[in-house]
């Protein structure tokens, strides 16, 4: 028969009297963010993350942008034939910028790209500088490029300046629509429109070839190595890409392993393309290359004969199109963080889908205002461009300089000082140009001071006068003084075997006796 024990219920130890709430220091009551942190813009949702194919092709259609329309005619009349110099270093000294950039974006990934970086090194007033810098920059480098392609496109179907207005509007529209869809969607299109394009511009390289005078070569140097330096400087837009792919890198799967070899493969196909075209354009045209507004154009029309109007139009398109796309939606995503740090209206920052619509919205528009204020002016292209060089190699200047302070000892630090003097001697010869950048640095800075006047300060309110102080104090547990044993008898445990709720220095000292019996046993 099995016998119950009623165990008697321990006491209930007696509820201690609580303490009255020690005073606590003034905690500040505030929403605002901590300026001093770098803005992060709300990461996208899974399904819009790219991968390595996506991620070449943005990176690749922020460089291919619609600078190789103009640059290497621009660069034949510089340097002559010595323009391919001027071509090697520059994507040489591309090399340490594009490291230095990549460093960055694994290391502190942000939508809001350099500015961030910017944060880190020199403070809240240098992340709003630069980022205005950079949401500035890419209305000027989207109009340029939609304008650039209309002209193209209409030169090439021998059409009038009606109709370029015509094909600016729908490579307008058609960027817009893709970035507004989403970031995945953005980027399968720039995939399929970077694969088209390097295939065109293939194509026309190869037929080109044919059609090389090793006369157009001498002499090679007519006008000496300060020409070649000028040339270099100028063609800094053609590598003034980076900057906008760092705030992508959120949107990248396994930044960390994927952006070194996006950056590998893209410094290869770009290196390759720009001295193919640098190379054609000298060795057909010569002299003329210098006098023609459209030397692509001139080039695949000795290559191809009467089949180059159409393949130039596309190649146009694809060039205008990928650049466009690259940076607005590089720009929405720098304008949602910008503004959840702060440093723009704080309704930009609003994205719930993942994809930043309202400041998508802001730059479409200033997109569109600049793009008819510059066709009823007939302001040309190439003045564009020159103003998009001088906003994006100041952006530039701000992340080498940062890097040299935050990036590790070593080659990292080589690279970034390398980037900084490269970047300070091209905003060296802009001249009258630095007053755009002088002008946007000074609206962020008054931006940013009238915000803190109108910001209120924090309220410093103790905790004792909190209603819920005492809730937030953490309770103390009273304990007796003696866990109370079970009566002798409760439990029936068989020799040589611990009760299952022994404590455990007990149980060792058991063990030890019981191995200590046997071994004396044995001997």
């Amino acid at each position: 028969m099995t016998t119950i024990t009623l165990r008697p219920s321990a006491p209930t130890p007696a509820q201690p009297t609580p303490r009255p709430p020690v005073p606590q220091p003034a905690v500040p009551v505030s929403s605002a963010p901590d300026p001093t942190t770098a803005a992060t813009a709300p990461a996208p949702v899974r399904g819009q993350r790219i991968g390595f194919g996506p991620a070449v092709a943005l990176y690749t259609g922020s460089l291919l942008g619609p600078g190789v329309l103009v640059l290497p005619g621009i660069a034949a009349g510089h340097a002559g034939p010595a323009s391919l110099l001027a071509w090697v270093a520059l994507l040489i000294l591309s090399i340490p910028i594009a490291a230095t950039f990549t460093a960055l974006a694994v290391r502190y990934p942000s939508g809001s790209g350099i500015a961030a970086v910017a944060a880190r090194a020199f403070g809240p007033d240098a992340r709003t500088v630069v980022g205005w810098w950079f949401y500035a920059a890419v209305p000027l480098a989207a109009s340029a490029a939609a304008l650039l392609g209309g002209q193209y496109v209409a030169a090439a179907l021998g059409a009038g300046p009606h109709t370029a207005l015509a094909v600016t509007g729908v490579i307008l529209a058609a960027v817009i629509a893709a970035n507004t869809a989403g970031i995945r969607m953005s980027g399968r299109t720039q995939l399929a429109v970077v694969g088209v394009l390097l295939t065109l511009i293939t194509i026309s390289l190869a037929a080109a070839a044919r059609h090389l005078h090793p006369d157009n070569f001498t002499p090679f140097n007519p006008h000496g190595y300060a020409a070649v330096a000028k040339a270099t400087a100028t063609l800094f837009v053609g590598v003034a890409g980076w900057e906008a792919c760092a705030t992508l890198t959120d949107a990248v799967r396994r930044p960390r392993r994927t952006l070194p070899r996006v950056t590998a493969a893209t410094l290869l196909v770009v290196g390759v393309v720009y001295l193919g075209l640098a190379t054609a354009t000298i060795g057909t045209l010569g002299a003329t290359a210098a006098q023609t507004g459209v030397p692509l154009s001139a080039v695949i029309r000795t290559g191809l004969g009467p089949a180059a109007p159409p393949i130039v139009a596309a190649v146009a398109l694809l060039l205008t199109v990928g650049a466009a796309n690259t940076y607005l939606a590089g720009a929405a995503r720098s304008g949602a963080a910008l503004a959840a740090a702060g440093d723009l209206p704080a309704w930009l920052a609003h994205q719930p889908t993942g994809v930043a619509r309202r400041s998508l919205a802001i730059q479409a528009a200033a997109t569109i205002a600049l793009t008819t204020a510059a066709a009823y002016w007939h302001v040309p292209p190439g003045q564009l461009i020159r103003l998009v060089t001088v906003l994006l190699a100041a952006v530039a200047l701000a992340g080498m300089a940062a890097a040299a302070i935050l990036l590790p000892t070593g080659w990292y630090t080589l690279a970034a000082v390398t980037g900084t003097a490269i970047t300070a001697a091209v905003l060296g010869t802009a001249g009258p140009n630095l007053l755009i950048p002088a002008a946007v640095a000074g609206a962020a800075l008054v931006w940013r001071a009238t915000r803190h006047q109108r910001t209120p300060p924090p309220l410093a309110v103790p905790a004792a006068a909190s209603p819920n102080a005492a809730q937030t104090r953490r309770p103390r547990m009273h304990l007796p003084a003696t866990v109370p044993r079970a009566p002798a008898g409760s439990a029936v445990v068989r020799p040589g075997r611990q009760p299952p709720n022994a404590p455990a220095p007990v149980r060792r000292k058991r063990s030890r006796r019981r191995r200590k019996r046997a071994a004396h046993q044995r001997r």
